[in-house]
């Protein structure tokens, strides 16, 4: 008699996001039907009421993976027969859900930018029902990416020219090693171990061996030669599984003195650099790079800056936020049409967690060196704001539209998306005032102010 076994469960078996979310947003909008304010016009904004502990900016990513997973929020014949067999909502309320498709428009901040306490990320524009399915998942993917962002410009603003490798799969959830590895890239990183994260978008890869391989052999200087024979006198060898030294020399005698890199892996990274580039100097190898991994954070990179050290693999630090995994973003409704169908604002006072009611504009003002000095909400009636462009040269408008009537703006996502934040976010970082970078805990680096028209 045959054996029943469970199916296996993929993440990629099942194409749809639909139910990468909260049970609340279905109840909400089975409650929305049945009274009729499912249609209302509203305006939801994501944005954070502060940034994590010492921290002076944020920078967002994830908006393109957001983007692409919008497409694909359509519940199909599975989701919507999970949903009716475990009764979350009713008949009715799954026969919308059935032609569900987001048709409203979404503008904010280009991927990449700087945002700092009230910035508004995201505007999110269409029905009740359009919009309020989207928080769950939207927050979900911005509030990691983001952290993993803002940390990964912490580290590449502390290596300064050298390079920064992400190589924290192994630390995090396979799914979200890819999107760390994407958001890191964007925020300065120059390459990445993850393979699909590489094939997904286009990223550099890079990867040689690790300290199985060397202790596979029967010493270290065979496990050395074979690696070389097979990738190239440009590979990096690992020097520390045994003796550092005696690395160091089985690695030139291995490569020749035009051997790629070494890399150090354990120990005082500091001391042992200045070391192996006396004796790499000495063997002949002057133009061997050293490599430096092992538990790196933004301190320890600014830690080796007078050291010779030329390119720094992060991991464990990087795909956790280095200490703030996330970046307390929140989703509000700040407009709805009224029982007339006037558009009017509204907000919450809770105690602590108020929000700002009414549609608002984006822009930062800069001195005349070109520095940012504030981030500027333009406040006032809504239809105002909504056609707000900036009238003085001082104010760079920041929001940019990202889907027009449902249909996605196809420049923010995929490969060609990440190369034009990995560009934003370099051009936007430059515009911090002097002393924005320094990990030294402190406040937003400019204050968020309003501005009414």
């Amino acid at each position: 008699m045959p054996v029943s076994r469970p199916a296996i469960f993929s993440p990629t078996a099942r194409p749809s996001t639909s139910l990468l979310t909260d049970k609340y947003e279905l109840t909400m909008l089975q409650a929305a039907l049945a009274e009729g304010t499912a249609e209302r016009h509203c305006v939801f904004e994501a944005f954070t009421r502060r940034l994590p502990a010492g921290r002076r900016y944020g920078v967002l990513a994830g908006t393109g993976r957001f983007l692409e997973a919008l497409t694909q929020f359509k519940f199909a014949e599975e989701e919507l027969e999970f949903l009716a067999r475990t009764a979350v909502v009713n008949a009715s309320t799954i026969d919308y859900l059935a032609n569900y498709r987001f048709a409203g428009n979404i503008t904010g901040y280009a991927e990449g930018e700087m945002f700092f306490p009230g910035s508004v990320l995201l505007q999110v524009e269409g029905t009740f029902a359009e919009c309020v399915l989207l928080e769950t998942l939207l927050l979900s993917i911005l509030n990691y990416d983001s952290a993993v962002a803002s940390a990964a410009s912490r580290m590449t603003s502390a290596a300064v020219d050298r390079p920064c490798l992400e190589m924290g799969a192994r630390r995090a959830h396979e799914q979200a090693a890819v999107a760390a590895a994407r958001a890191a890239m964007i925020a300065g990183f120059a390459a990445t171990s993850n393979l699909e994260a590489g094939y997904r978008y286009g990223l550099p890869t890079i990867g040689t061996a690790a300290h199985a391989f060397t202790l596979l052999h029967d010493d270290e200087l065979t496990a050395f030669r074979a690696q070389v024979a097979t990738l190239g006198t440009g590979t990096t060898l690992l020097v520390d599984t045994y003796e550092v030294r005696q690395g160091v020399r089985n690695a030139i005698e291995a490569g020749g003195t035009g051997l790629g890199a070494v890399r150090l892996d354990s120990g005082d990274l500091g001391m042992t650099a200045v070391e192996v580039r006396q004796q790499l100097n000495a063997l002949g190898a002057s133009g061997t790079k050293i490599t430096v991994t092992s538990d790196l954070d933004e301190y320890a990179i600014a830690s080796l800056a007078a050291v010779p050290v030329d390119s720094y693999g992060v991991g464990t630090s990087l795909v956790t936020g280095s200490g703030a995994p996330t970046c307390g973003m929140v989703y509000k409704l700040v407009s709805r049409a009224n029982s007339s169908g006037v558009l009017e604002p509204v907000a919450k006072f809770s105690a602590g967690k108020p929000s700002r009611g009414g549609r608002k504009g984006a822009a930062r003002r800069l001195d005349s060196g070109g520095r940012a000095i504030e981030e500027v909400l333009i406040t006032g009636d809504d239809g105002a704001v909504a056609a707000w462009l900036p009238a003085f040269d001082d104010l760079r408008a920041l929001h940019v539209p990202l889907v027009m009537d449902g249909a996605v703006d196809s420049r923010w996502v995929g490969e060609s998306g990440v190369e034009r934040a990995t560009r934003r976010h370099a051009d936007s970082r430059a515009e911090l005032p002097r002393g924005a970078r320094r990990l030294s805990a402190g406040d937003p680096c400019i204050p968020t102010v309003q501005l009414a028209i």
